[in-house]
Formats: structure tokens, sequence, C-alpha cells
């Protein structure tokens, strides 16, 4: 039997503080935190959306979390340390570690990043039209920090036929704990 540790992964006390700088442009949340202040999960869950200014992501994050998070920047292809990840467990948001796809839905895309045929829980993530390299692709992102994840394409395996097309650095694993029988 597999038990996954994620309720305490969902729930961290720490990426629930509320920021309410207004001075300037450095304090105030980041644009892509929408003015809804909750998500619903699939169990009927009612979740505080992770709102932080940008010096305070900057302080969690390495710079290259930050520069892919944030920026919506993306890691070299054959990069990633999750990339070739085979365990059992729950990759979760690296910025706020908000439970996003089981490992179950994790295939070999070929691609050169981590790619999932399906989400963990569609209202964890957010998705969006970006014209960043002159043509639309449809952008994930974590519904509750509003961190860039990848983006998501129409040419993956069944039973979905989609490719969640994942920056490792954007993801934690979290391996599931083996109880004995």
């Amino acid at each position: 039997m597999i038990i996954f540790l994620v309720s305490a992964i969902l729930l961290s006390a720490s990426s629930c503080r509320t920021s309410k700088g207004d001075a300037d442009a450095s304090t105030k949340p980041s644009a892509e935190i929408e003015s809804q202040a909750f998500v619903v999960n699939v169990y009927g869950d009612t979740l505080p959306k992770i709102q932080k200014t940008e010096e305070e992501w900057k302080k969690i994050l390495t710079p290259h979390q930050y520069y892919v998070l944030r920026e919506k920047g993306t890691e070299r292809a054959f990069t990633g340390k999750l990339l070739e990840n085979k365990k059992q467990g729950i990759y979760t948001c690296s910025a706020c570690n908000t439970a996003l796809f089981k490992s179950e839905t994790k295939f070999d895309s070929g691609t050169g990043w981590p790619s999932f045929y399906d989400v963990l829980d569609k209202g964890m993530i957010k998705l969006d039209t970006d014209y960043d390299i002159g043509y639309a692709r449809t952008e994930v992102m974590c519904g509750r920090c509003g961190g860039h994840l990848g983006h998501v394409f129409e040419d993956g395996p069944a039973p979905t036929g989609l490719r969640y097309c994942i920056n490792s650095v954007s993801l934690n694993f979290v391996e599931a704990l083996q109880r004995e029988k």
C-alpha cells in the first residue's frame, strides 16, 4: 500500500502568508495573481492563493527558479533534475509546494522536459495563452501562487491526448512511502 504525505504539502503554513504592500511596484503582489483570493481543490477544500511580492519571491527562490517561475523563463532541455525520475510519488510546485502531478501520469516525451498526460487536480492549475515565441501556446501555471510551470500541448498519449511539458526547476518531488503488508 502506498501512502502519500501530501496534506502537509498542500497546507504548508510557510507558503500561505499574504503580502499587503502598497508602497511601490517592488512591494505589490505579482501581476499573475488574480483578484480571487482562493482556489478550490477536487475535494471541495477552499485553499488561499499564495500572494507574495517579487522581493519576497526573490528571497525564497533560487535565481534559476525565479527566472522560470516568476519571469516565465525556460530551463534548457535535458538538464532538469526530475527528467529521469522514475520513483512513485507526487510532483509539487517548487515555489509553494502545491501538489500538481502524480508520477503515474509521467511519461517520456523525448522533449527534454518532464512530461505528464494529466494533472492531479485541475483546480490547482491555471492555463493562459502566451505568444512569447511568435505563436499561441497554452501556458501552465500553478493555481495557488501563479508560478510559471511550462506549457501544455495536444500531442500526448491516451487517455487525455495532452502533454504537460513542465520545467524541472518548477517542481519538487515527494516520494511515496512504502508500507509493509
